[in-house]
């Protein structure tokens, strides 16, 4: 049965029509003291895949109660879905006494399934603190489904050298356009940062800036309004995970994003797309 924590609702039921597993609707509750309790009270089966994004501290302990709770009602075996992994940016110690937290969250979760399946971590590296065995999975090239066909000239842009593979997969996917990454120049006298595209003309060309998560919007929203300064024609904002908090969709569209794409790893109004068809052929 797929389970579905809170936050993974409608990718949870897309992943079961994908896989023609039946969905299992647990029940998330709250004592008056505050804790949380998310059971599944009509599981019956001896296999669970739980799929639950991390986008707050409540969807890690929901997470880590639907595994317990599926274990408790007699599955055997358990695979655990984290669409959108939270913590997967502290992947270090940034001082003495400070954690790691992406590696406790990983062992937390862990000591409660056999198999973990992560789409598009920020920090791939993160996949190696898990004990239990663990699959990446790249969905961005989903991005592309709902681009319009008519792209002029595409140009599609990755927010730094490094990370110019994610371009590429929607590039790829697209089926035609260019890549490019930004580079950031501090400007020697005024000590400003300018962010522009290393190489390719963007005059006049459609452009899709993509990523892999957009939290504030306030770097991406800065390389819009360079592009659009810059003459192009249409702008696109591309992210496998929106996690677009506080007005990070209105500093996008105030810079002259046309319209933001988005996948359902994090559901927001902009998640347009779903990952379902890449989970299902992994969890195949």
């Amino acid at each position: 049965m797929i389970v579905p924590g809170s936050s993974s609702q409608l990718l949870a039921a897309a992943l079961a029509d994908e896989t023609g597993r039946r969905l299992a609707t647990p029940t998330y509750d709250r004592f008056p003291d505050g804790e949380a309790l998310a059971a599944v009270p009509d599981f019956d089966d001896d296999e669970a895949t739980v799929v639950a994004t991390t986008d707050s501290d409540a969807a890690w302990v929901e997470l880590l109660q639907l595994q317990d709770a599926v274990r408790e009602a007699g599955a055997e075996r358990v695979t655990t879905v984290v669409p959108y992994m939270g913590y997967a940016r502290q992947d270090q110690s940034f001082g003495d006494g400070e954690p790691v937290s992406a590696r406790a969250m990983a062992r937390a979760v862990s000591t409660g399934t056999d198999r973990v399946v992560l789409v598009n971590p920020h920090e791939p590296a993160v996949a190696d603190f898990y004990d239990a065995p663990v699959e990446t999975v790249d969905a961005a090239g989903v991005l592309a489904e709902p681009l319009p066909d008519d792209l002029g000239e595409p140009l599609f842009l990755a927010p730094d050298e490094g990370a110019i593979g994610i371009a590429e997969t929607v590039r790829d996917a697209y089926g035609a356009g260019e890549t490019d990454y930004f580079e950031k120049r501090r400007d020697r006298e005024t000590g400003a940062i300018e962010v522009s595209p290393s190489d390719a003309p963007v005059s006049e060309r459609d452009v899709v800036v993509v990523d892999d998560i957009v939290a504030t919007g306030s770097t991406m929203s800065e390389s819009v309004a360079v592009l659009n300064d810059r003459g192009a024609a249409r702008v696109f904002a591309a992210c496998v995970h929106p996690m677009l908090v506080a007005n990070a969709v209105t500093k996008l569209r105030g810079a002259g994003v046309d319209r933001i794409v988005g996948s359902d790893t994090i559901e927001r109004g902009c998640s347009v797309v779903s990952v379902a068809s890449v989970l299902a052929d992994v969890l195949a």
